[in-house]
């Protein structure tokens, strides 16, 4: 059987290592943006000087032949389901037994005037990092639009090769629509402390040529404002990569329709990652999801389901987590820490006094049961929330043994009793903090 793989990103490249796992089937991964499979996370700081490319890809190049898989380097514009074919731009024909669609995402363009002149790119594509090397000598000034966190990567790229940054965000806050407003503010004030132009509740109206009509010199904001600038980056979220499979048989909505299985509306076509939107997701999930944990897992579940050799494989991502890094601000959140806080929950936010530390826990009001963790600047385990959160963990429990969650070096302060002071003094409790720390107690936790 010849499975062919359009797309070699996560989600694309882990389907294919199971693949080959469970199967001595023939492996066709089909891409056009890059020779090899590397960490489209790390694309910021091959900017920055930290890594080199090469260091962004997980396997070394004799790894593919190793394990028979086959790459080619192409751009397909059509496919024929019927036929089973893909047709590539150059004219080439790849047939296929069974297809799994891992064609990701593409950067959100609104029909701004402007927005295709030279100079104007997003941030997800290996070709929008060469776009940016291509334009940084002699640039002065780079206008970002849109305050998530593919902005702030971008506005720090930039930073770290002291070029001015205009950050626009129409927003009242950084990131208002995720973060609850504490965190926001605190991610607001560590911008402008990197002498970041944040320019909030501003929205782009227009990207203004230079003199040739053809490159960006300016844009224009929704104030009326005109900043002058040599690049904007447009950052204003992603959309999948499916605009060469509408009006096919193929069902899609924003993305490729798939059930639990991951298989769309026809038989042997499957879709994995960024592009795959589920007509049932999970409680407390969203139908897209551009994560790469999520992809690497529809990847896996995708390999189990096109192999069919066992009982068909549910996709099941768990319990929300993320992750990132706003600056010198690591964030994470698992479960449910929505921006505005329900009716029905309850919030613990503790704040260091520097501003740029802080841990909260949300809580339903009736059961106390732990629903959420929103931390900035501090790490916490995700398997030790993953388990409070899977089993229903009361508050208090949680509060007493939450050291076991602190992650942070030995000798960094801990910010524990404070959090459990804090919850006492607002329900008149009188809990303590159970030092129960190292990987002796997290281990046994765990069983």
């Amino acid at each position: 059987m010849k499975i062919v793989i359009l797309g070699n990103g996560i989600a694309g490249i882990t389907a294919a290592r199971h693949i080959r796992k469970m199967s001595d089937h023939e492996i066709v991964v089909v891409s056009d943006e890059s020779d090899y499979f590397f960490s489209r996370t790390a694309l910021m700081y091959i900017y920055m000087g930290h890594l080199r490319f090469k260091d962004t890809q997980p396997y070394e190049p004799w790894f593919w032949e190793k394990n028979r898989i086959q790459r080619l380097r192409a751009r397909v514009e059509r496919v024929d389901f019927q036929e089973k074919k893909l047709h590539s731009t150059t004219g080439e024909t790849i047939t296929y037994d069974k297809l799994l669609l891992a064609v990701g995402s593409k950067s959100n363009k609104f029909g701004w005037p402007g927005q295709d002149l030279e100079g104007v790119h997003g941030l997800y594509h290996l070709q929008d990092l060469e776009a940016m090397e291509r334009h940084t000598p002699g640039l002065e000034r780079a206008v970002v639009v849109g305050g998530g966190l593919i902005g702030v990567e971008m506005a720090e790229m930039f930073h770290s090769r002291g070029i001015e940054v205009a950050f626009l965000v129409r927003e009242p806050d950084f990131w208002s629509i995720v973060l609850p407003p504490e965190e926001s503010r605190m991610v607001s004030r560590h911008l402008r402390a990197h002498h970041i132009d944040l320019r909030l509740q501003t929205e782009l109206k227009e990207i203004m040529p230079d003199t040739s009509g053809k490159k960006c010199a300016a844009v224009v904001t929704n104030t009326g404002e005109t900043i002058g600038c040599g690049f904007v980056g447009l950052t204003v979220g992603v959309s999948p990569n499916i605009g060469f499979l509408k009006n096919t048989e193929l069902e899609t909505q924003r993305g490729i329709l798939v059930n639990e299985f991951l298989e769309t509306n026809i038989p042997d076509v499957f879709a994995a990652g960024d592009c795959a939107e589920l007509r049932q997701p999970s409680p407390g999930r969203r139908a897209i999801e551009a994560v790469w944990y999520t992809g690497r897992m529809m990847g896996e579940t995708a390999a189990h389901n096109i192999v069919g050799e066992s009982r068909p494989q549910f996709y099941n991502p768990g319990i929300w987590f993320n992750s990132a890094k706003f600056f010198d601000i690591e964030y994470q959140v698992y479960g449910d820490v929505q921006a505005k806080l329900p009716d029905e929950q309850a919030t613990l936010y503790w704040e260091h006094p520097d501003g740029y530390k802080s841990i909260r826990l949300n809580y339903d009001k009736s059961s106390r049961r732990v629903v959420g963790f929103n931390l900035m600047g501090v790490r916490y385990r995700h398997e030790v929330c993953d388990k409070w959160l899977r089993t229903h963990a009361h508050i208090e429990e949680v509060l007493q043994h939450l050291g076991l969650a602190n992650f942070d070096p030995e000798f960094y302060p801990q910010h524990e009793a404070e959090l459990v002071r804090l919850y006492n003094r607002q329900t008149g409790r009188d809990l303590q903090l159970k030092q129960r720390r190292g990987l002796e107690a997290v281990l046994a936790f765990l069983k």
